[in-house]
């Protein structure tokens, strides 16, 4: 497609605010989802260096 301007971009011809919406969501989805990931990589670690008598790396 061929937009006029920069607005005529953001607007998307009347479907930005579903378009940006769905990319704001998805990217939130993933920023939660590796947040979610290093905090249980790093309890799990945390377990092992309990059960194995072990100094935190």
């Amino acid at each position: 497609m061929n937009w006029g301007s920069f607005e005529a971009f953001v607007a998307m011809g009347g479907y930005g605010l579903y378009v940006w919406g769905s990319y704001l969501v998805t990217a939130a989805g993933l920023a939660i989802e590796i947040a979610l990931l290093v905090a249980r990589r790093r309890r799990t670690l945390r377990m092992l260096a309990r059960l194995h008598g072990a100094e935190r790396p």
